[in-house]
């Protein structure tokens, strides 16, 4: 006799978040898009861009990639994750990116989340906006010379900032 999957049972419902049961496994997953770019943009002038806002879960400033939502508009359901990039990117920190490429993707936490996150490199950038992000968010933005960046990043701990590790395994990528 074949055992029986697990039914999948919704906890609690919300307007941006779903949260299952699934066997003895609680997970939540992300409401109406199709997942997360992530992006790693690197100036001409060999600079990072990074953003800098405060995160409300962990009560705190985070320095991290410029990032976002794909397929969460409802005029742009099937945006694809470069697309998403484009757009998140400007929106984020006022750049656009003449190329962007795919690097990988993943889960960023596997234990608690369905999410998958899409990591891209944004290059050819030019300044064609303010950034600071839409009017839910209040972004700072911040180029910094990857000379600099352990620095950079070190003087933001001391200020009390928290540094999302994406930020380090997008270096990587930049070899």
């Amino acid at each position: 006799m074949a055992q029986e999957k697990p039914r999948k049972e919704i906890l609690h419902q919300g307007r941006f978040l779903e949260m299952f049961k699934l066997g003895g496994w609680e997970y939540v997953e992300r409401v109406g898009s199709s997942g997360v770019v992530v992006i790693l943009a690197v100036t001409d002038m060999n600079e990072l861009v990074l953003v800098e806002q405060h995160r409300v879960p962990v009560g705190a400033r985070v320095i991290e990639l410029p990032a976002g939502l794909a397929g969460d508009l409802p005029e742009a359901r099937d945006e694809d994750f470069k697309e998403a990039a484009h757009r998140e990117l400007l929106e984020e920190t006022g750049y656009e990116a003449e190329n962007i490429e795919f690097l990988c993707e993943g889960p960023p936490s596997a234990g608690l989340t369905s999410e998958i996150q899409t990591l891209l490199r944004a290059t050819g950038l030019r300044k064609a906006g303010p950034g600071g992000g839409d009017e839910s968010e209040d972004i700072t933005v911040h180029a910094i010379g990857l000379d600099q960046l352990d620095a950079w990043l070190a003087a933001a701990v001391e200020r009390g900032c928290l540094i999302d590790p994406k930020i380090y395994a997008g270096l990587y990528f930049l070899g």
